[in-house]
């Protein structure tokens, strides 16, 4: 799979990310998934542009601090059930793209015990913002 670093729109830009954040939500379009919660691990990568996260005095406040993904994402889950995996990690996007330092946001979500003889299953989607 090839990088977002690709673009040449972020070719300036520093890649945060959060791997594997592990939630149990309400989530699924069957009758079953309705009556509890289902482990859903979410990755996210942030495409931050090097001239506001580099840092010239080793403070958080100079960077996009990890804490804000997380928070995000609990805010999100924490409102209820959803059906579908694409509107968690389309919801999570939005969120991810409306921090104004970042520029590009990878969400990918996976339900990893929806099937025996798989690993997971899951959706990935990408966000650019128009250069502005």
């Amino acid at each position: 799979m090839h990088s977002l670093l690709t673009n040449p729109t972020l070719m300036d830009c520093r890649r945060l990310f959060l791997r594997n954040y592990e939630v149990w939500i309400n989530i699924g379009v069957h009758d079953f998934e309705k009556k509890g919660e289902q482990r859903v691990l979410i990755n996210v990568d942030l495409y931050v542009p090097l001239a506001l996260s580099t840092p010239q005095r080793d403070q958080l406040h100079e960077v996009l601090d990890y804490d804000f993904i997380r928070r995000s994402i609990a805010a999100r889950v924490s409102q209820g059930h959803i059906h579908l995996q694409e509107t968690l990690a389309d919801d999570v996007l939005k969120l991810m793209l409306a921090h104004p330092q970042v520029r590009a946001a990878r969400v990918s979500t996976e339900k990893p015990d929806v099937y025996p003889d798989c690993e997971a299953v899951g959706c990935e989607v990408f966000g650019l913002k128009e250069p502005q």
